[in-house]
């Protein structure tokens, strides 16, 4: 019986009973945990009177570029499953709805109220899953302004500038700064990947990496440089150039008047 009990704990098919087991625990734990993350950095589902007020204006100001179902044209791309975040930010920034085309979109002032972004957001996401409109409570946290830095610095620097001034790209295209950005806007524009930024997900950056380069950008936005002037926040060229043209041209300036003088 000892002997019988042995050989079937050994048997491969429970080792790999013994495996599924825990690719079940280890899954679900990971799904539930990412879903509780995500749910304090998101709003609350829209009703279905929102929803159908935001299916009447994207019939009216949105279906002649992505389709009457969203699903997309030539013209434009489909929003089936971009979610509310990606129709708040575009809608609300003024890039959409656009004036024209062209390698890259710019902000404007928006064409419409908060109340009808929102319904368009709702009906947007009411089509297919995709990431939420953070919550007020979740962007009024404060996150670690240090590790915000280096995860700005690493992510983002090389487009927006290690201070958010902004920076000119390939084909015409161009990071913009992120001066005057809100929490809000960081946030989406991080989970959806407007025009030529990827898309951070959970996985790529967590909603508390996340929170701690907002605290980052807003710490910039409210606080002069520490070095004195910023020359735009343009990095190092500008200051390699005021460095010869300025400082160098007075010290020579300086020292041909000096000779002058003892003359």
């Amino acid at each position: 019986m000892l002997k019988r009990k042995t050989i079937s704990r050994r048997s491969p098919l429970a080792a790999s009973l013994v495996m599924l087991g825990a690719l079940l625990v280890t899954g679900g734990g990971y799904v539930a945990a990412s879903t509780a993350a995500e749910s304090t950095a998101t709003s609350t589902a829209a009703d279905q009177a929102t929803i159908d007020t935001g299916h009447k204006l994207f019939l009216a100001n949105c279906a002649s570029c992505h389709g009457k179902n969203a699903e997309g044209t030539a013209a434009a791309p489909t929003l089936i499953g971009v979610g509310a975040a990606a129709v708040d930010f575009q809608v609300s920034t003024g890039r959409m709805p656009a004036q024209a085309s062209g390698p890259q979109i710019s902000d404007k002032a928006p064409q419409f109220t908060d109340q009808d972004i929102a319904a368009m957001a709702a009906y947007v996401a009411s089509l297919a899953p995709g990431p939420a409109i953070p919550s007020d409570s979740y962007l009024a946290q404060k996150g670690n302004l240090t590790h915000g830095g280096e995860l700005f610095r690493i992510n983002c620097a090389m487009c927006h500038n290690a201070t958010g001034a902004g920076g000119a790209l390939t084909g015409g295209k161009w990071a913009p700064s992120l001066k005057d950005t809100s929490p809000k806007e960081f946030y989406e524009a991080m989970v959806t990947g407007p025009q030529n930024m990827p898309v951070f997900s959970n996985s790529d950056l967590s909603p508390a990496d996340k929170l701690d380069i907002i605290t980052y950008l807003q710490y910039v936005q409210n606080n002069p440089s520490v070095g004195g002037d910023s020359l735009g926040d343009l990095g190092p060229v500008a200051e390699g150039l005021f460095v010869w043209v300025i400082v160098l041209g007075a010290i020579v300036g300086i020292t041909i008047w000096l000779g002058a003088k003892s003359n």
